[in-house]
């Protein structure tokens, strides 16, 4: 299975297990190398040096690829990104902020970069600041999400069209029937998150596991889009939210309900009353935790009979 994707990233499959927060620590990334896909680190819910440990410990686990996932908005990002660098890693995500910030400068210390878009216009504003490949993210995605609501059918092809560089898909994505949909809609490869938090070297709680193995269509909703739009699981917290938005409430009185820490508290504490529980929709979808060699192995199994079942239904 060798394209455009394989080829920019040493890999086997065009596959890329997301860099979650909270969910995306040395065992995930490693064992997704391991298993033929590129393996991202979740720099997000990393301080500095917790990050510069988690690499370390990558690089022991695997010969293979693997990369970190960045969202720019984090503080301390000079600092990330000098370990990034110190350390020897060769493939950054960026993500929420400017691409024009920090493409050249990786770039110029031999890092291959991708940056995470939710719309054309972004997706070509990334292309213009020189990334190498882009992820496109639709609606469906867990975690911070893009405002207009596209979703992953809809935005793919939409990008495809007007982008010259690798386009990865993302957002709605667990199986090898929908990362053949993605490539036929035009996408290189996929980027798979919520599959991967239901893995057994996950670092999320093995509570916040169970409730991505027993959501159910309409389980989680996107919502905080004042502050930084994110699909949560509908537990006490998020009934809070609907609750205060019920009143008109400011910028300040959201932020002060969301406080601080509040993912860490329900995606890596377990608290599934008052924590932050970011997953994807496609969690209606999935019924067991198995390690990940086993979950990539099912998706390419399944890509392959699905591309061959279609081209003898057709001809």
């Amino acid at each position: 299975m060798t394209n455009r994707i394989t080829k920019l990233f040493n890999i086997q499959y065009p596959i890329v297990q997301a860099g979650m927060i909270w969910n995306s620590g040395w065992r995930l990334a490693s064992a997704a190398s391991n298993s033929g896909i590129l393996g991202l680190l979740g720099a997000g819910s990393m301080y500095p040096e917790v990050l510069r440990e988690h690499i370390q410990k990558c690089k022991k686990a695997t010969d293979k690829p693997f990369g970190v996932n960045v969202p720019m908005l984090y503080p301390n990002i000079e600092e990330i990104m000098d370990i990034i660098v110190e350390e020897g890693v060769k493939i950054v995500f960026t993500s929420a902020g400017n691409p024009k910030t920090w493409t050249s400068w990786l770039q110029e210390r031999g890092i291959t970069v991708v940056h995470v878009v939710s719309s054309v216009k972004f997706a070509l504003k990334a292309q213009d600041a020189g990334v190498d490949a882009i992820v496109a993210e639709g609606f469906e995605a867990g975690g911070h999400n893009g405002r207009d609501e596209t979703t992953t059918l809809t935005l793919i092809p939409m990008v495809k069209e007007q982008l010259q560089i690798p386009l990865i898909a993302a957002g709605g994505i667990a199986t090898g029937k929908a990362m053949l949909a993605a490539m036929v809609l035009g996408a290189d490869g996929v980027q798979i998150g919520t599959r991967f938090v239901a893995s057994e070297e996950s670092s999320a709680h093995a509570a916040f596991k169970n409730v991505v193995v027993d959501a159910k269509e309409g389980d989680t909703q996107l919502t905080l889009k004042e502050l930084a739009p994110v699909r949560l699981v509908k537990n006490k917290f998020y009934n809070d939210v609907q609750e205060l938005y019920k009143k008109g409430p400011t910028v300040e009185e959201l932020k002060t309900l969301l406080g601080r820490a509040r993912a860490k508290k329900g995606m890596f504490e377990g608290d599934l009353i008052e924590g932050e529980l970011e997953i994807g929709q496609i969690s209606g979808l999935i019924h067991d935790i198995k390690p990940v060699a086993e979950i990539v192995s099912d998706i390419v199994e399944e890509y392959r009979e699905a591309k061959e079942s279609i081209k003898n239904e057709m001809f």
